[in-house]
């Protein structure tokens, strides 16, 4: 499956597009619309047409990996919130969730609740995920 219009307009609308690095929560260094990663710096600063690209290319490496940890049938809605939520949490900690194990486990319901668990920063409720992890639910759900 490939990102649908809904499941980009979710991750762009909790993701701001700001051309100069700065801080995530957690002390990240973030450019464009979440782009992190080693050559993304204190000093760096970017024009929209790179946060435009960075954007497909982050969005394709959770829509991989949503594809890759996957193993049942998914509606539209649902890819599109698991790929907002992979893009937001790393591949690596979507594929060991919990949320993942209960969907392909078929608990489609107890893995629509998952998202909302994933709230904290450091170990701290954090409003902004979740509010995040609130509409990635209703995505999920058929509601967003």
């Amino acid at each position: 499956m490939i990102l649908g219009a809904a499941g980009l307009a979710l991750i762009k609308s909790f993701e701001q597009c700001r051309l100069a690095a700065y801080q995530d929560q957690r002390g990240v260094w973030t450019i464009g619309w979440g782009h992190t990663g080693p050559a993304v710096t204190a000093q760096s600063v970017c024009s929209q047409a790179d946060a435009d690209a960075w954007l497909l290319q982050d969005t394709y490496a959770a829509q991989k990996a949503v594809n890759a940890t996957v193993d049942v049938a998914i509606t539209q809605n649902q890819f599109d919130a698991l790929v907002s939520f992979t893009f937001n949490v790393g591949a690596g900690s979507e594929a060991h969730s919990t949320l993942v194990a209960k969907l392909n486990g078929g608990d489609t319901a107890g893995a629509a609740d998952q998202f909302l668990v994933w709230d904290k920063v450091n170990g701290v409720q954090n409003a902004g995920l979740a509010r995040r992890r609130a509409a990635e639910r209703a995505l999920f759900i058929g509601l967003g």
